[in-house]
């Protein structure tokens, strides 16, 4: 598990839509399906005397019953599948792991972790049941998850497993048999038995200190440096910020009116990013020019991404005023204000 401990967060807080996968802390994100809302922050609220700095917290806004039968609530994590390989699913000598983590809810009673492995030959699924004793308490959990003799996992940069921590659901997956070994997916068998933790508005979820690893014993949590969880983050999403005076990229004049731009990404992405966010041109939130011996377009025009692999990312402008010959040297320059990139590569 990436950012475990909660310490990452790029994206900074984040309101949850209906039915939309909303991220903030760096590799979580919730999912919400029915009347129920919520706002996701990073929180001081830590477990006392464990060492950790911050909290993956879940402010509900609006509560729901979560009557209907589609409804759902969780807070999930996606395993790169490459990283799993070494569990030898598929295999007699399938690895058990353990997963830790502590866990803090208004809501007392019985939750779900849900293992949700994307099999090359059909999808697989395991759930476990805890509970949570005492309201608005930390508690630490602990499970064990058997390895899985009959499902694979693909060897390769997409996502091998899914980590969801139920807060809540509907008929359509509750209905059946809680799934305590792995078998074939069947959604109704997924979260049976889970209490409905975003029923009211003043309910808050709190958890820290993930941790999944091989073996029947959960050991200490281990801890890494700030940069080292920055840096295994960045695979999936990565955050460019540029201050006024700065320039953003090394580009060319392509022809009249048009010019490009390369950024380069601070480490190797996971893939091509599948979504690139990019300042507006001619704002002051990221006021971004092309600029070429020291002689700035008459107008500023549009700020479009274009080609890009794992490790960087062109930008074409267009409809400017160009200054200076077709294939002269120029760049992207901030000339107010801050500009921020996005990239993600998420699973």
């Amino acid at each position: 598990i990436i950012n475990g401990a909660m310490n990452v967060y790029q994206r900074s807080a984040a309101n949850i839509s209906d039915s939309v996968a909303i991220f903030s802390l760096d590799r979580w994100y919730c999912y919400f399906n029915g009347g129920a809302l919520g706002a996701i922050t990073q929180d001081t609220d830590v477990p006392a005397g464990q060492g950790f700095g911050f909290s993956h917290k879940i402010d509900v806004t609006t509560g729901d019953a979560l009557g209907t039968a589609a409804d759902v609530a969780r807070l999930s994590y996606d395993i790169e599948a490459q990283d799993l390989q070494h569990l030898e699913y598929g295999h007699a000598n399938a690895k058990t792991m353990t997963l830790s983590f502590w866990i803090k809810s208004t809501i007392t009673g019985t939750y779900i972790a849900a293992f949700y492995q994307k099999d090359s030959a059909g999808d697989r699924i395991l759930s476990k049941s805890y509970t949570v004793d005492s309201a608005d308490t930390w508690e630490k959990k602990t499970i064990t998850i058997e390895g899985d003799t009959s499902g694979t996992i693909n060897n390769d940069n997409g996502a091998g497993m899914m980590l969801n921590f139920g807060l809540g659901a509907g008929s359509n997956w509750t209905s059946g048999t809680l799934a305590t070994s792995w078998q074939n997916y069947d959604a109704t068998d997924q979260f049976t038995g889970q209490v409905n933790a975003v029923s009211s508005a003043s309910n808050n979820i709190y958890i820290t200190g993930v941790q999944l690893e091989v073996g029947s014993v959960a050991t200490d949590f281990e801890y890494r440096s700030y940069g080292e969880e920055l840096a295994l983050c960045q695979r999936y999403y990565q955050k460019l910020e540029y201050k006024h005076a700065w320039g953003t990229g090394v580009g060319k004049i392509r022809s009249a009116g048009q010019a490009l731009t390369v950024v380069h990404f601070l480490t190797t992405m996971r893939d091509v990013p599948s979504t690139v966010t990019i300042p507006t041109v001619g704002q002051s939130s990221g006021n971004i020019t092309y600029l070429n011996g020291e002689a700035y377009p008459t107008t500023h025009g549009s700020l479009n991404a274009t080609n890009a692999t794992a490790n960087m990312c062109s930008f074409n402008f267009t409809g400017f005023s160009a200054i200076g010959s077709v294939n002269e040297v120029a760049w992207a320059y901030v000339t107010t204000g801050g500009a921020i990139f996005t990239f993600s590569a998420e699973l």
